[in-house]
């Protein structure tokens, strides 16, 4: 395992020298780095690599994941590292773990090849991270949820082709018990990005303000198509 390790480390330095430092001080400038990005990091497999087989991935442990994560971190380029976990370690795995079949073969296959890329909204302007909180609500009507409100701070929020949205559906209970989590694609009319947002460090990481009016979510699909 150390030997194959070692070797999958050289891989990923080698092509964060070759695709990663020569413009990162220009991304760094630019406030954000490009979405092309994406599609080079999963051609090259180091999106999600410990996702199953099944489902796209290679079915590594997750010291694969970490080790793209050091690399990343031991040449200075935090504000594409980050990002790329956000996407392959948190995102992925809330789809992994307690999306429906059809969910998981729709989306991960393509946010391992880097064309869907992930985010997850729950920081939000009057809450910060508590999400005790929240303020956005998810009101059902129908067959359908209705999601109202904004979010901020959120990685991969310019980039992002479908979100995980943390929304208040029962106010009359604990933020805890009545909180739930929806899969919604930028495609989604009613979505829409704010602000790239400055910050004092990690400048070309994807930092986003995002909001969301009357956005209605099927209840009872599996999936929401990528592409309108």
């Amino acid at each position: 395992m150390n030997e194959e390790l070692e070797l999958f480390r050289e891989n990923v330095k080698r092509f964060i020298a070759a695709e990663i430092t020569p413009h990162y001080e220009q991304w760094e400038k630019d406030e954000i780095f490009p979405r092309e990005l994406w599609n080079k990091l999963g051609e090259q497999g180091l999106l999600a690599v410990d996702l199953p087989e099944a489902y796209g991935g290679f079915g590594t442990n997750f010291l694969f994941s970490m080790v793209i994560a050091e690399e990343f971190s031991r040449a200075n380029c935090g504000a594409v590292g980050g990002p790329m976990m956000v996407h392959s370690d948190i995102v992925c795995h809330y789809i992994l773990n307690n999306g429906s079949e059809e969910q998981k073969q729709y989306y991960l296959p393509n946010m391992v090849s880097g064309e869907c890329i992930g985010a997850v909204a729950m920081t939000e302007p009057g809450a910060g991270s508590d999400l005790q909180g929240i303020r956005t609500t998810a009101k059902q009507d129908g067959d359908d949820y209705i999601i109202n409100g904004s979010k901020t701070f959120i990685t991969n929020g310019q980039h992002c082709d479908v979100v995980i949205v943390v929304a208040r559906t029962n106010l009359e209970v604990s933020g805890s018990k009545g909180t739930t989590l929806f899969l919604v694609n930028a495609n989604t009319p009613g979505f829409q990005r704010g602000r790239n947002l400055e910050k004092i460090g990690l400048h070309a990481s994807d930092t986003s303000e995002l909001f969301f009016q009357d956005v209605r979510v099927p209840a009872t699909c599996p999936y929401q198509k990528l592409n309108t």
